[in-house]
């Protein structure tokens, strides 16, 4: 009875666990409908209340930031446009030349083509006192030379020309379109490269050529008028630096297109344009006459031990040519370079630079016309010249002049080179035959300051002569309101020119 009554006991349990279960779940049901009861009858909700103006001003903001952050992106865009628009036209119409011009030096090879410059003639026509000869100039295109023929290449230049190994190699293995292997260099020698070129099968990289070099047949002859010619045939002195112009001609060139290295492109063609040679020039010189100017000047500055050297112009009097113009010491215009003088020689190596450089351009100096000299006596022409033209006086009126030893100007006494023993009575004549200085101050005296330095201009002596030569230096005189009666008296006499 007890085992069934327990049995019993248990259902009724269990009995009223479901039974209170399904209260509970009754009792949600119900609290669940109710709430949905609740949620139905409820009133729709006010935004006002809410924040309605709150939301709507959260909602206009965010459209105000939205609309600025496009409007900065679209002025950064139209920015950046306009920024590679003025770019692009920068580039386009300010630096497209330039750049148009670096294009065309990178994408092509130009080979220059130096012309032959003019030749030198004396007045005769015939005699060439300076020539141009032909002589050749090599040249490489490292970038045509294949990597193991460098050291080969580079040997036979250096043999071939007698060059620095080292210093040819560099050249040849540079990273570059064309480098200059040496100039001027005759064409025994450059026939030499063609041979072993053909004997190690090298056919390009290596290129010959024609040059032209200044030669001087006659060496020192009219060395200081003629110049000189730099490496790259460019006047440096004299006449060759005066017609410059005229004389070097126009460089021809030939031109071929290269790709991104600058190696050759085999379909491509070479553009040949050739030089135009320099025009020839005829001087005034005639050199017999200047050959033997310059002997008797080299003898008499000699004899007389003369340490500052001597000048010698020999002139047409008909025209004022110039037939000679000789200076002592000269120099071989073949060596421009090279000391003149063997006391010079002896101590060239342990000169410095600067005192070599000094030397060099006392040597190249012309004299005759860079230098002023004192004319002394032989001015006194000019003061006779200008009186007889103003009619103060004529050439043979007998007493028309006394010497007394001296003349007084100004509160000053001058006196006559022949005081001791005057002159006395003379006519102009006897005056020049006696270089009688009082009576040339005298005439100085009533031509005037004014009157005569209007005569001083007429003869050229207050400007230059515009001779073709360079640095031509012009005469030392005063200004013409700062002459007084003493300098005025000198001028008679004397000048600076």
């Amino acid at each position: 009875m007890r085992k069934i009554d327990g049995i019993e006991i248990k259902k009724k349990r269990t009995e009223q666990q479901k039974l209170k279960e399904k209260i509970e779940r009754k009792v949600r049901k119900e609290n669940r409908n109710k709430e949905i009861e609740r949620w139905r009858k409820r009133k729709p909700i006010n935004f006002k209340k809410l924040g309605k103006k709150e939301v709507k001003r959260e909602e206009n903001i965010g459209n105000i930031t939205r609309k600025k952050r496009m409007q900065w992106e679209l002025i950064i865009a139209l920015s950046i446009l306009i920024a590679l628009l003025t770019r692009v036209g920068y580039i386009q119409l300010v630096q497209g030349e330039e750049l148009q011009s670096m294009a065309y030096v990178q994408q092509t090879l130009d080979r220059k083509i130096n012309p032959k410059r003019g030749t030198i003639y004396d007045a005769t026509g015939k005699v060439q006192l300076a020539v141009s000869a032909t002589v050749q100039t090599i040249t490489v295109n490292p970038v045509n030379i294949a990597k193991e023929d460098k050291e080969k290449v580079a040997k036979a230049l250096s043999d071939i020309f007698n060059l620095d190994y080292e210093t040819v190699l560099k050249k040849v293995k540079k990273n570059s379109s064309i480098e200059t292997i040496i100039k001027k260099v005759e064409k025994e020698k450059a026939d030499t490269l063609r041979i072993w070129m053909q004997e190690n099968g090298i056919e390009t990289g290596i290129n010959i050529d024609e040059d032209t070099k200044r030669y001087y047949p006659y060496n020192n002859l009219a060395s200081q008028v003629i110049g000189f010619c730099g490496s790259d045939n460019q006047g440096l002195d004299g006449i060759e630096a005066i017609y410059e112009k005229e004389l070097k001609g126009e460089k021809g060139s030939i031109t071929k297109m290269t790709d991104a290295k600058g190696g050759d492109i085999s379909s491509a063609e070479e553009n040949y344009e050739p030089a135009v040679d320099g025009n020839d020039l005829i001087l005034s010189i005639d050199s017999t006459i200047q050959g033997i100017a310059e002997k008797y000047l080299q003898e008499a500055c000699i004899d007389n031990v003369c340490t500052d050297g001597g000048n010698i112009i020999i002139m047409n009097p008909k025209n004022g040519d110039i037939l000679a113009m000789a200076g002592y010491p000269n120099y071989n215009l073949n060596e421009p370079y090279s000391p003149n003088t063997d006391e010079l020689k002896l101590t060239w190596d342990t000169l410095t630079g600067e005192e070599k450089s000094k030397n060099l351009q006392a040597m190249w100096r012309n004299k005759a016309i860079s230098d002023t000299y004192e004319p002394g006596s032989t001015f006194k022409l000019v003061t006779a010249s200008a009186s007889l033209e103003e009619g103060i006086t004529t050439t043979d009126k007998e007493g028309e002049f006394c010497c007394s030893g001296s003349i007084e100007i100004a509160g000053v006494r001058m006196k006559c080179w022949r005081y001791y023993r005057p002159h006395g009575a003379e006519s102009l004549r006897q005056a020049l035959m006696n270089s009688c200085n009082p009576v040339f101050i005298g005439l100085g005296q009533k031509l005037g300051v004014q009157t005569y330095y209007s005569y001083l201009n007429k003869f050229g002596f207050l400007r230059k002569t515009g001779i073709d030569l360079p640095g031509e230096a012009k005469g030392i005189f005063l200004a013409e309101n700062k002459v007084g009666p003493v300098e005025l008296r000198n001028y008679c006499l004397w000048a600076k020119i």
